[in-house]
């Protein structure tokens, strides 16, 4: 076997690493992904607290709200301290759904998925309604790791439009 000069391991590391990274997610893993979204938004709608805890992870991860470009002109016209962002987290947000006296519903479009079958994220955009009235739409980015017991939600953010500033 011929030796192989110092200049080619950077091209076959190179090469290894492109066949690796093109390897395709489990052929079930798109589906599952799609079903813990579709279960987030059944659990939004009956309100269920342990269903919706279900699926995020229980430590870590992240949460941020942020306005987008006209909501966030808005509001700093009449309020020029008003940050663009705040981070919250998932907890604050199933108490804020199963307090509500309304009925709240979240309507996902466009809806991309990208795995490995490790990580996945999803990117859509999105409709929260309150009482079938729209209260809010903007873009959302989910963040999940397979824990090998399932997905879950390992961060969250997306942007903010409310209605009610008009």
């Amino acid at each position: 076997m011929k030796k192989i000069g110092w200049f080619a391991w950077p091209l076959l590391a190179a090469v290894a690493f492109a066949a690796h990274a093109a390897t395709p997610a489990p052929p079930d893993a798109h589906a599952q992904i799609e079903q813990v979204v579709a279960k987030f938004q059944a659990a939004l709608i009956a309100k269920d607290k342990a269903g919706l805890e279900n699926l995020f992870m229980p430590e870590g991860g992240a949460w941020f709200e942020v306005l987008g470009d006209d909501a966030y002109r808005q509001l700093s016209a009449k309020h020029p301290q008003v940050p663009r962002f705040h981070g919250d987290n998932y907890r604050r947000f199933i108490d804020f759904v199963v307090g509500s006296k309304s009925r709240v519903e979240e309507k996902f479009s466009n809806v991309r998925i990208e795995t490995d079958g490790a990580i996945a994220s999803v990117y859509f955009d999105f409709l929260f309604l309150a009482d079938g009235k729209l209260n809010n739409r903007g873009h959302e980015a989910w963040q999940l790791v397979n824990t090998g017991a399932g997905w879950k939600i390992s961060g969250m953010a997306y942007s903010s439009e409310p209605t009610n500033l008009r």
